[in-house]
């Protein structure tokens, strides 16, 4: 019998053979994601940790996060966590997979000059999902208020695990997404989405990783993907003040309904801003006059 790979390496290279033979997506990122968490280190730590003898207690616990990779789950449901801007955040069956481009979308928002310029601004996420959002905005500004919604109460307990975990569970209000119920009209500072956008007729095109695992409401827009788009940009016109800003996030071939929408909804100011891999990604608008 062939011995068992002992060194972080070995057992690297192993798993991710095992996993490439089963068509798993980024068989080595993967892996890699799955030493980190055991091992509670950066990626980076890896390479300079690949002749260290792992225990057997460590080649056991990544022998069945394998199985569980191998079975399609992604890595971040296998480890319990991603990260997010920088905070680490719990991930599970309950809300989909925080995304870069997710944090693009915060990067904007983070920079909105007129916005901050309000000595304690109302933010409203809109399908908040795990809460990364509102909770990457309230650690980076003190003075932000956020509301975070939800149609999904699973969603919603995650959510505020990852802010009681975080200190911030005493700052943001956690509501379902029925928005004219929960928001008063001219209330809003601004709203960030990032709301269901694939086009149903894609869906079965999607990774096995995501369309077996994530919550088919958190990714399934509709015949083109805009139906929950439809009904959210009008609510949010309503309930932004004078000026107040939007914030959304979009897919790469929906430049322009998206924009039309917008347009069509009282929105002004428009502009589209692309994501890391150069694609249109993030729709910005600011509530004209009634």
């Amino acid at each position: 019998m062939a011995p068992q790979p002992q060194s972080l390496g070995d057992v690297l290279n192993a798993a991710t053979v095992y996993l490439a033979e089963r068509d798993v997506y980024q068989p080595r990122l993967a892996c890699e994601y799955l030493a980190c968490r055991l091992l509670s280190c950066k990626r980076l730590e890896l390479l300079v940790r690949l002749d260290s003898k792992l225990s057997p207690a460590h080649i056991a616990a990544m022998r069945r996060g394998v199985k569980r990779l191998a079975n399609g789950e992604p890595p971040q449901y296998v480890t319990g966590q991603t990260e997010f801007i920088g905070h680490g955040i719990k991930t599970d069956a309950r809300a989909l997979i925080p995304r870069p481009e997710t944090e693009a979308l915060v990067e904007r928002l983070l920079a909105s000059e007129s916005l901050w310029a309000n000595e304690s601004p109302v933010i409203a996420d809109i399908g908040t999902g795990s809460g990364c959002i509102a909770i990457a905005i309230c650690l980076a500004r003190p003075n932000a208020r956020c509301i975070a919604a939800d149609i999904s109460p699973d969603a919603l307990s995650l959510a505020a695990e990852n802010a009681a975990s975080h200190g911030v569970l005493d700052r943001i209000s956690f509501v379902g997404a029925d928005l004219a119920e929960h928001f008063e009209p001219d209330s809003l500072d601004a709203v960030v989405a990032n709301l269901p956008y694939v086009a149903t007729a894609d869906w079965e095109a999607l990774p096995k990783h995501i369309r077996d695992h994530e919550p088919r409401t958190a990714l399934d827009g509709g015949e083109d993907g805009l139906d929950v788009l439809r009904e959210v940009v009008p609510d949010t016109w309503m309930l932004l003040k004078d000026s107040g800003l939007l914030y959304l996030e979009f897919g790469e071939k929906q430049t322009e309904p998206i924009t039309a929408l917008l347009m069509e909804s009282g929105f002004v100011g428009v502009t589209i801003e692309k994501d890391l891999a150069g694609l249109d990604r993030i729709a910005i608008a600011r509530r004209g006059a009634e």
